[in-house]
């Protein structure tokens, strides 16, 4: 599977608000159900699976799942019922009523801006997750775990399209040890694919800041300042996604109601993912900061070059307004011989052309020779040299 393609430039990139507003009024019922307005209707997904067997349906109505035979759990194989959607206040809690899921993890789940986190439960551990949009670039989508005794259900927020198809395909296709009857390993492939879907966005950012240094490096006075911010608050807004995971995974691998031995070899991976996206993270939030400063170095510079050169321009035409305000001085040469005899000279005004032309010429050599104008003598001299070792 090619890592998908994200739109370019960054500001046209799909950024979902990080402010989140709570719904639920102050002092409301501990597990009142408020679900977003906005939120489409639950469409039930049922999987389930055994070594020998596979039932599959993508969309069932909930009565059927609360009452066919063939999609109630048992001993012998694992039920994955996935939701999209969480418009249905009624239907999600007609839903944790039949497998007795706790009003208050139930409310955390409609409200769908919570940290990724592990609650404990009397028949289930509620587990909580951030999956990246698998085709929008810094928006990510709560997916609530609920994981009892061969049975898993999971709840999206209902955004079209989810990054868990290759684990459907793996069930299907009876791919390694997925449809051994474990639910726990079913988590961890769902949790360790939605993980390892933050690599292609950390890689695209990456690539982003190396064409943006080329661009500094080529162009020192290149404008990339509100890029580099963008890019600085997309990788914070991908910190706070992924930095609770790590709590979260160790969470989990300390649950042993649910999760067997061999699973937590998994976890061990998934969790070692997390560590590795965390290491990303920092490493490409100090380049956008180590670019930002050369990119207000570079402006600072070019700031300094404009006053060195107006300074400059200044320093020349000094001279040049001297000489011209002398001979603009209104004296009378009758009066005495001394007062502008130039004025009566017939070559007064050539004279006054040249002797401001050896001004000019006498300045800039001086700057030149002292390096502030151009390439100063030292550094000319050290190019040669280096030229000469070539």
């Amino acid at each position: 599977m090619s890592p998908p393609e994200y739109p370019t430039p960054l500001s046209h990139v799909h950024t979902r608000t990080s402010f989140m507003h709570r719904r639920t009024a102050p002092g409301e019922v501990p597990g009142t159900l408020v679900t977003d307005p906005n939120s489409p209707d639950p469409v039930f997904q049922i999987l389930k699976y055994s070594i020998d067997t596979l039932y599959e349906n993508k969309n069932v109505r909930l009565d059927a799942i609360l009452s066919a035979p063939e999609y109630q759990p048992d001993d012998h194989s694992v039920t994955w019922i996935n939701i999209e959607g969480l418009g249905n206040a009624s239907a999600v809690e007609a839903l944790g009523k039949a497998y007795r899921l706790h009003p208050l993890a139930l409310e955390d789940v409609v409200n769908a801006h919570q940290r990724p986190k592990l609650e404990p439960y009397e028949n289930v551990i509620y587990v909580v997750a951030r999956m990246p949009h698998p085709e929008m670039l810094n928006d990510t989508e709560q997916v609530s775990f609920f994981l009892g005794k061969n049975f898993l259900i999971t709840f999206q927020e209902g955004t079209p399209g989810d990054v868990f198809e290759p684990v459907r395909e793996r069930i299907r296709e009876s791919k390694g040890r997925i449809r051994q009857p474990n639910a726990a390993y079913l988590m961890y492939a769902l949790l360790d694919t939605a993980i390892d879907q933050y690599f292609p966005q950390l890689e695209y950012y990456v690539d982003l800041l190396e064409s943006i240094e080329d661009r500094i490096l080529k162009f020192p006075y290149a404008e990339v300042a509100s890029e580099l911010h963008t890019i600085r608050r997309h990788l914070l807004f991908l910190h706070r996604s992924i930095r609770p995971l790590q709590d979260m995974l160790n969470a989990i691998m300390r649950e042993e109601r649910f999760v067997d031995e061999a699973t937590r070899v998994y976890l061990r991976d998934c969790l070692d993912h997390t560590a590795q996206l965390m290491d990303m993270l920092d490493t490409y939030r100090d380049v956008a900061t180590q670019l930002m400063d050369m990119s207000v170095s570079a402006a600072g510079h070019r700031m300094n070059e404009i006053m060195k050169f107006l300074t400059v321009m200044s320093s020349i035409f000094i001279p040049l307004t001297f000489i011209a305000g002398v001979y603009g001085m209104n004296f009378d040469h009758s009066v005495s011989p001394y007062n502008m005899p130039e004025l009566h000279w017939v070559y007064g005004y050539p004279f006054c052309l040249f002797l401001m032309a050896i001004s000019v010429i006498a300045l800039i050599a001086f700057f030149r020779y002292r390096g502030w104008l151009g390439i100063p003598e030292s550094d000319r001299h050290h190019r040669k040299t280096r030229r000469s070792q070539r």
